[in-house]
């Protein structure tokens, strides 16, 4: 059993998993890690059975103009929430002992800053999270900076550094952000395949 207090976190962060934008993932042993500009990133966990995950979404969900989804709804907030909370209650965890820490929804993309997704963003995980009655016990939101984070599932212990934008880490998050939000854009290709 890995003592996790008696670490610092630079230990910690190398072996953490990293996770992208789009992506998340459920832990009890190992860390994990996630470079974030406007996206967000919730950290959810049970402290009573040391099971916990992180998300990574840059946007709060994906309806057209006339309210049907679309077909990237799968890269969203709201089901990037609803596979989180569902993986850590099927590793054993319970809803209401569940905790969360969430960070993100800086402007750091000049185009992106312009529609507001970061505080959108934040609006909706602060929203989610009182809908479903989890407490959100820290949270580092907006401005004009990127955001290095690092999260102990077995502990709930979270790092958050904020990062300049001449910092090569904070060039990397605007690159995958813009790498992310570039393939909602992008329509997958036919396929003579016939999913039942």
């Amino acid at each position: 059993m890995i003592e996790w207090n008696a670490l610092k976190p630079q230990e910690i962060e190398r072996m953490s998993h990293g996770i992208a934008p789009g992506e998340w993932a459920v832990e009890m042993q190992r860390p994990l890690s996630t470079l974030l500009g406007s996206c967000v990133a919730v950290c959810l966990y049970d402290p009573a059975v040391g099971v916990g995950g992180m998300n990574h979404f840059m946007l709060p969900n994906m309806r057209r103009r006339d309210g049907s989804a679309d077909v990237d709804t799968l890269l969203s907030g709201d089901y990037a929430m609803e596979v989180l909370l569902n993986g850590i209650l099927n590793r054993g965890g319970a809803r209401h002992r569940l905790k969360a820490k969430a960070f993100g929804g800086g402007t750091i993309v000049s185009g992106i800053a312009a529609s507001g997704i970061g505080a959108r963003n934040a609006e909706f995980a602060r929203d989610w999270l009182a809908r479903e009655g989890i407490e959100l016990v820290a949270a580092d939101f907006l401005g004009a900076c990127s955001r290095k984070l690092l999260f102990v599932p077995a502990t709930g212990d979270a790092w958050c550094r904020r990062m300049s934008s001449t910092m090569a880490s904070a060039r990397e998050a605007v690159e995958a952000e813009l790498a992310y939000a570039e393939s909602l854009q992008r329509r997958p290709p036919k396929s003579s395949v016939e999913l039942f």
